[in-house]
């Protein structure tokens, strides 16, 4: 059964925002538009002149850099977890292929 979506107020950069979000999925959604609030912060600086979509499109492109970069760390360790794993697997089978004495 599928919830309805309820309006959420969001603040960014001291404007405030409404969107709709599932009832479960709302902390999420404050946690995140507290990150992106940070991240926006971060790249206006001192600057309070500095053009919004400016600052949001730079925000936004510095956390898909992130998650890029999480993503291929993630990669990189499933890569070599099933790689451990395989030789696990090939030592277990060698144990049991031994003839026994």
């Amino acid at each position: 059964m599928s919830s309805a979506n309820e309006p959420v107020s969001i603040r960014l950069l001291d404007r405030e925002y409404t969107v709709g979000c599932e009832p479960d999925e709302r902390d999420s959604l404050l946690s995140a538009a507290k990150l992106l609030d940070a991240k926006m912060r971060e790249i206006r600086g001192n600057n309070r002149m500095a053009a919004l979509d400016r600052v949001a499109v730079l925000a936004a492109l510095n956390l898909a850099h992130d998650l890029q970069q999480m993503r291929n760390e993630q990669t990189s360790r499933d890569r070599e977890f099933s790689r451990t794993l395989t030789d696990l697997h090939r030592r277990l089978d060698d144990l049991f292929d031994l003839p026994a004495r």
